[in-house]
Parts: structure tokens; sequence; C-alpha cells
């Protein structure tokens, strides 16, 4: 062994031993592998981060970009409230949760798809009369199954074809995952709807999930191409379901009616008045296609009406500054906020009609929430009580102005969005043509997926100035600096060593055996570090093995690509079992009961289907 591989092989077991100790992040951890290399001779220090370049780096940033335009939008919303059942058995209902979860996983970010559906999977638990953790953790197995079946699913397949392209002439492309990765996910997905959720641990206590602001009250207009025209409030609440949200008033020609009868007909032009939990307004608003009032820009007529109701003029300063604001063109980046009205607020006692919010701060009051009380008074001539909480839209600044003026503290971030059907056709359509240019090889997938990002910001699916914030940067910097490290372990022919030691000790020469430990190995680490580091330090190992063996490399790195995502047994094998940790009630040791007996499914599968579609 010479003194190079000593080297690299010290490095990369040190490199492990810190991944599995946590104390640092994954990214500090690769980024400190790379510089150990540089110091140590075996990276050339001008291509020390030349792995920022490579094109799986930049394809998973701007997939990131793309499935935050599909979330910002309410797309993904639009394709849940059409695909789950509002009435089935668990089987039935957690077929469709899990399978959308997969199927979403494929063409965008696995974590954002369980992000997206964890609050769907909460309700449907609570409909089915069922431990929450027993619907969360088949859809974090289920979108994990989902991710492999792409090229863009999860970063260990981009890396994976990475490590091909340097290889052979040409990297992966879009659906050669397909084949073994859709077998693998149908039949751990059949299992686990048909009989391992059974498995998950029922008893636990759900964590408490935050702040509960409770109901808001709000007003939504109904457009002429609304659902909701000729339906009467009884047919709309009985849409409702189990949303938790309920019609309590409606206005029709500036007249409120008070708990209308449940058989009046909705009209065009008519608002309604509705309670309901901030994080229902999405699938409610999209369900009828109805706009909330309070978000409409405020017309010159209606803002003369409210300075002539105050007995006020308008400052020609204020005035001029809301025009800056028109030319600059900034409003597509509006975000909501929620905003608790302090016992000191110089806002109470006051509506927003008097307090000019649109003329003045350029801001929109969409809801209001008060504990215990529903008042019936109309949103914009509401007056504002001390812990009262206030769901607003506006420019980032001028809430924060807002709230400074007013007396009010905002309460710790959350995603909330309104959901608007053109701009989710814009993202559909765009990760839709990405996708297609990426797979009919018309550009290569970096240049694809750069071209949908870039066309999300134009669009304002993703505003500007938030792109930034839709990237992972942890994991983008994990990448980009093991790509070199990985680099070293072939240029020393450590990577070589290595994998003659498995086939000698363990596979004895045989090319299946050599196979499974590749794919069983891969497994292994998944569960206990980051799936992308995992692929980074396997792909060397795969190609070395496959070359000591005398067959062709493919079936290797794609056993890589299926042990790297399928990481069950922990919860700190991947984010999305992170994610369900809290709200699903899970201790460290709930997730190998389902987790165990899926990787031995997925083993089972994925090596006769290897064997398959990529002979040795």
């Amino acid at each position: 062994m010479s003194t190079e591989q000593i080297l690299i092989l010290s490095i990369l077991l040190a490199t492990v031993a810190m991944f599995l100790w946590g104390r640092w992040r994954h990214d500090m951890v690769a980024l400190g592998a790379l510089l150990a290399c540089v110091v140590a001779g075996l990276v050339d220090p001008g291509a020390a981060f030349a792995g920022f370049g490579h094109p799986a780096v930049i394809t998973v940033a701007c997939v990131l970009v793309l499935s935050q335009g599909l979330q910002n939008t309410g797309a993904v919303d639009a394709i849940a409230r059409r695909a789950l059942p509002k009435e089935a058995g668990p089987t039935v209902s957690l077929a469709a949760l899990v399978g959308l979860g997969a199927a979403l996983s494929g063409f965008m970010n696995n974590v954002g798809a369980m992000a997206l559906l964890m609050p769907v999977a909460v309700q449907l638990a609570a409909r089915l009369g069922i431990a929450p953790g027993r619907v969360l953790m088949p859809l974090a197995f289920g979108t994990i199954l989902g991710g492999m079946t792409t090229l863009i699913g999860t970063p260990p397949n981009l890396i994976v074809a990475g490590f091909r392209a340097r290889a052979e002439t040409s990297g992966f492309a879009m659906f050669d995952f397909t084949p073994v990765g859709l077998a693998v996910a149908v039949a751990g997905i059949g299992f686990i709807v048909l009989l391992g959720w059974r498995l998950v641990p029922a008893n636990r206590k759900q964590a408490d999930e935050g702040f509960e602001s409770g109901a808001y009250l709000t007003e939504a207009r109904v457009s002429e191409a609304s659902k909701a025209v000729g339906m009467t409030l009884r047919e709309v609440e009985a849409e409702l379901g189990d949303s938790q949200a309920q019609v309590v008033g409606l206005v029709r020609n500036e007249v409120r009616m008070i708990a209308p009868h449940g058989r009046r007909r909705v009209a065009a032009g008519d608002i309604l008045v509705l309670e309901a939990d901030v994080d229902a307004l999405p699938d409610l608003l999209s369900t009828f296609d109805l706009k909330l009032e309070a978000e409409r820009p405020a017309e010159r007529g209606e803002e003369d009406d409210e300075d002539a109701a105050t007995g006020t003029e308008r400052d020609p300063e204020e005035a001029g500054e809301e025009k800056a604001k028109e030319r600059n063109g900034v409003a597509d980046e509006v975000v909501l906020r929620e905003l608790v009205v302090l016992p000191q607020a110089t806002i109470a006692g006051r509506s927003a009609r008097d307090m000019h919010l649109r003329t003045r701060y350029g801001l929109n009051l969409l809801a209001v929430s008060r504990k215990g009380v529903r008042e019936m008074t109309r949103l914009r001539t509401l007056t504002i009580a001390p812990g009262d909480l206030l769901l607003m839209q506006g420019l980032p600044e001028e809430l924060a102005e807002f709230a400074a003026d007013a007396g009010c503290v905002p309460l710790a971030e959350r995603e909330l969005r309104i959901p608007d059907p053109r701009k989710a056709m814009i993202a559909t359509a765009i990760m839709v043509l990405a996708v297609a240019g990426a797979a009919l090889g018309l550009v290569p997938a970096a240049v694809s997926f750069s071209m949908g990002a870039l066309a999300s910001m134009a669009f304002a699916t993703v505003p500007p100035r938030r792109v930034y914030d839709a990237i992972d940067w942890p994991v983008v910097v994990l990448l980009a600096a093991l790509m070199p490290v990985a680099g070293a372990m072939e240029s020393t022919g450590a990577a070589d060593l290595v994998a003659r030691f498995l086939l000698e000790t363990v596979a004895q020469g045989h090319a299946v055996a050599g196979l499974t430990l590749i794919l069983v190995v891969t497994m292994f680490l998944s569960d206990v570090m980051n799936n992308a580091a995992t692929a980074a330090v396997m792909c060397p190992i795969a190609i070395g093995t496959a070359s000591a063996l005398g067959v062709d490399a493919d079936s290797f790195l794609m056993a890589v690509a299926v042990g790297a995502s399928c990481a069950f047994l922990t919860p700190i094998g991947h984010q999305n079992n992170t994610l369900i940790l809290g709200p699903g009630g899970f201790r460290f040791g709930d997730y190998w009961r389902l987790g165990l007996p899926l990787e031995i499914l997925v083993v089972a599968v994925s090596i006769p289907m290897l064997l398959l579609m990529w002979p040795l």
C-alpha cells in the first residue's frame, strides 16, 4: 500500500467517522475532507473547487428551485386534491397518498414532496382514526422510494450519473433509473400499503407541533368561473368535508347575511365569510377557485372612499412612494406573515381602513384570528384588538416596517401560501419542459434545468429575491466538496484496493455476490450518514469492484443508486425520516420495525432487476 493510498483511506475513514458522529454538519465535514486532501497533496489546489461546476451539483440546485416553484404556486396542492379520495378505507387512502408522494418525488425534490403532503397525511390519519405516525412513516418511505425512479428524483442518482460520465462516454439518462427504481418502488409501496403500515408503533403521543393560532376569519370573493356558483351553502360545506373550514356568513351587494340559510345558492360576485385554519386556506381556495377579497389590488375609487370615510387626504409623498413601488415591479415578491397584536400596540382600536394599510404600507389584511370570538363585521372595518392574530400580505420590508410602527411581533415563520392557478400552470409547464429537454437529449440535464430555473425567476413562480433560499446549500457544498475527494480515491488506486479486499474476503470473486455486497454496504451506510455522501464514497468502490471482476460497471453503479436511496432504519438516514420524528411521536428505534423488512424486500427485488436490466 502506497503512502498516497494510506493518506486518502485515512481521510476517508475519518470523514465517515465524523459523518457518523454527527457533531458537525455534513457540509462542514465534506469541506474539511477536501481541504485535508489539498494539504496532503492528493488534490491539485487549482482543481479543489471544480466540483461546484459539476453538472450533478448544478442540476441538484436547479431542481430545488423548480420544486419550490411547484410549492409556491399551489400546483402540488391542486394535484393532491384531485388524486386523493375523500372517503375510502385505510388501504385505498394510503395507496393514493403514498403513491402520489412517490410520483411527485420522481420529478421534484423528495423532501419538498414530503413537506407538502405532511398536513394531508395528518388530516387523513384523523379521518381514518389511526395514529398519525402510521400514515406519516409510510408517506416518508414512499417519497424516498419514488425518488429513485428518475435521474432528478434524488441527489444520489445525479452523483451516480456523474461518476458514470467520468468512467464512460456519457452519464445515465433521465429514465435509465426507471426500470429498476420503479420495480423497487412498486414492490415497496405495495408492501407498505397492504401490511407494512400496521408494523409502525401506534401508541405514541404526537409531539407538540408548535404554536396553535386557531381559526382565522377571512373573506373570499366568488368569481364567475368558480365551482361554487349555483351551489347551495349546504353543498359548499359538504364539499369542504374535514378541512376544518366553514362558511359563517355571506355578503351580497354589500349586505352582510349572518348565518345564512343552508339552501341559499351562491352567486357570482358574492363574498363568502369563512372561518378556517390558516393551513386549510390554500386547499379551500383551490377547491372552489376563490380569491381572497382583501388580496385584490385596491382601486383608486376604493382608496378615495376610505380616505373620505376617515376625513383624511392622502399624503402626496406617500402616493409618490406607491408609484415608485409600482415602477419597481416587485408585486410578484409578496409574502405572507402572521403578526400578533401586543397589548400596547398603536393599532389597537383601529381597523384596516382606518390605518390605510393599502395606501400607506402597500399591505393587505387577509384574515384575523380572535380566540373564542367570532366577529360579524366586514374584515376591512373590523376593529383590531390586543391578542389578535393578523394574516398579512405584502413585501417583507413593508411588513417589517408595519410591525415596528404598529406594535406587532411576527410569529415563528412557517410556509404560508395562497394558490395562484395561473402561476401553478406556468410552474408545472416549466417543470415538464425541463424534464422533457433532459429526457429527449435536446440539451444536457444541467442546462435544461438551469433554463427552467431561469424561467421560474422570469415568471416569478419563484421570486428572484427568494431563489437562493430555495437551494439546500449544505447539500450543494457536500456534493461539490466530495467530488474531488472521490476523484483522489480513484487516482491513487485506493478505490481499487478496497474493492479487491471486499471481493477476496467476502464475495470471493463471485460477481453476483459482489453486486449484492455493494448494495447492502451502501444501504447500511445510507442508514447512518447522508445519502449523497454515501453515493460519493461508494461509487469509486463500485467501479473498482466491477473492474476487478472484469464486468460492466453499470449494474454496480445502479446498485449504489438504489442502496443510497433506501435509508429506512433510522431517523437520520434521510431528511424525510427526520421530518416525521416529532409529528409522528417516534423514537430512534421505531423505524426498523417497518424499515428492516422493507430493506430486505428492496434487496430481493433489486438484485434480479439489476441483473435483468444491466447484465454483468
